[in-house]
C-alpha cells in the first residue's frame, strides 16, 4: 500500500477519535454546567439545616410552561423577598441567602427558576423581560403576597425592576450588577457558539439559553426603558466598580432613569458580588426590610 494511504487512514481515525472524546466531554459537561439542583438536592439541602420549605410548579397554560419556586416562609411579617437570578443560572443560587436564619426571621422567601433555567422548561428560552416580568407578577398574585422586595441579579436586575412597573404589590427593588443599559451590553464572544449552527449543539443548555438571551438583550432593555419612570419605590443597585462582565457604567444610567434610587459601589469587586460578597450585600436587604416594615406598620401576625 502506498505511503499517503496509511496516512490518510490514520488521520482519519485520529479525528474521529478527537471528535468522539470531545463529544464525551461535552457532554459530561452538560450534565455539570447546566447551574442547576434538583427537588430531591433542594429538599436534601434545606432539611438538613432544619430551614421549612416547600417547592411547587406553576402552570402557565397560555405560554405551555411550568416555572418551579422554592419558598422558605417562617416569618411572622407580612414581608416578601423574591429572588432572581441571572444567566446561566437557576433558584439554587440563592441558597446561601434563603438559608440565612436572620432573614427566616424577617420576612419571607422565594427563588423563582427563570423560564428556560432550572427546572423551568429548562432549555427553551424566553428573551422578552416583558414576558418574564408578566408571569413573574402573576406568581406574585397567585400568592397573594403583599410588602414584596424583588432582588435580581444580573439579567435578574431588570427583569426585578420591571416588576416594580407592573405589580402594585412591590414596594422595593434591589439590582446586584444589573444589566440594564441597553448602549452599555457588551458582546461576550463566547455567546456567539450558542447561535452558530454547527456549534450550538455542543454548547451545555443553561449555556445556550444564556446566549439566546444575550444576542437580543439590548433590544429587550430598549422596549422597556421609556417605563422606568414609573417607578417610585425605592431602588437599591449595587454594583463592583471593576466588573468585567456588565459594566459599571450602569450606575450612570439607572441614576438617570430612577426617581428614587440609591447606589452602592463596592470598590475592587468584579460582577459576583451577590456570590462572592454575600456579606456585603445582606446587611443592605435587611435594611431595606426594616424600611418596609416600618413604612407600612407591618406588624407580626
Amino acid at each position: 500500500m502506498p505511503k499517503n494511504y496509511y496516512f490518510k487512514t490514520s488521520r482519519r481515525f485520529l479525528t474521529k477519535c478527537i471528535l468522539i472524546l470531545l463529544i464525551a466531554v461535552l457532554n459530561s459537561s452538560c450534565t455539570v454546567l447546566q447551574w442547576r439542583s434538583s427537588d430531591a438536592e433542594i429538599k436534601n439541602y434545606f432539611n438538613k439545616k432544619e430551614i421549612p420549605n416547600q417547592l411547587s410548579y406553576h402552570t402557565v397554560d397560555s405560554l405551555d410552561i411550568k416555572i418551579r419556586v422554592l419558598e422558605v416562609k417562617a416569618s411572622k411579617k407580612n414581608v416578601n423577598l423574591v429572588f432572581f437570578h441571572g444567566s446561566p443560572s437557576s433558584l439554587s443560587a440563592w441558597n446561601g441567602y434563603l438559608n440565612d436564619t436572620s432573614f427566616i426571621k424577617e420576612a419571607n422567601l422565594y427563588a423563582i427558576d427563570r423560564p428556560g433555567y432550572g427546572y423551568s422548561n429548562f432549555g427553551d428560552e424566553m428573551a422578552s423581560i416583558k414576558k418574564q416580568a408578566r408571569i413573574m407578577s402573576s406568581l406574585i398574585n397567585e400568592y397573594k403576597l403583599e410588602n414584596v422586595i424583588v432582588v435580581g441579579s444580573s439579567y435578574g436586575g431588570p427583569l426585578a425592576a420591571r416588576l416594580a412597573v407592573v405589580n402594585k404589590n412591590v414596594k422595593g427593588v434591589v439590582m446586584i450588577s444589573p444589566a440594564i443599559d441597553p448602549k452599555q451590553e457588551k458582546k461576550i464572544w463566547g455567546s456567539r457558539l450558542t447561535q452558530w449552527w454547527i456549534t450550538r449543539w455542543l454548547v451545555p443548555t443553561g449555556y445556550r439559553v444564556a446566549g439566546d438571551e444575550k444576542t437580543v438583550h439590548a433590544k429587550e432593555l430598549q422596549l422597556i426603558e421609556n417605563d422606568w419612570k414609573q417607578v417610585n419605590v425605592p431602588v437599591l443597585h449595587i454594583h463592583g466598580d471593576v466588573d468585567d462582565i456588565v459594566p459599571y457604567g450602569n450606575i450612570n444610567y439607572t441614576k438617570k432613569q430612577f426617581n428614587n434610587i440609591e447606589i452602592v459601589t463596592i470598590p475592587n469587586t468584579g460582577h459576583e458580588i451577590a456570590w462572592a460578597r454575600p456579606e456585603l450585600i445582606k446587611p443592605r436587604l435587611k435594611n431595606l426590610i426594616d424600611y418596609i416594615t416600618k413604612k407600612y406598620e407591618i406588624k407580626p401576625q
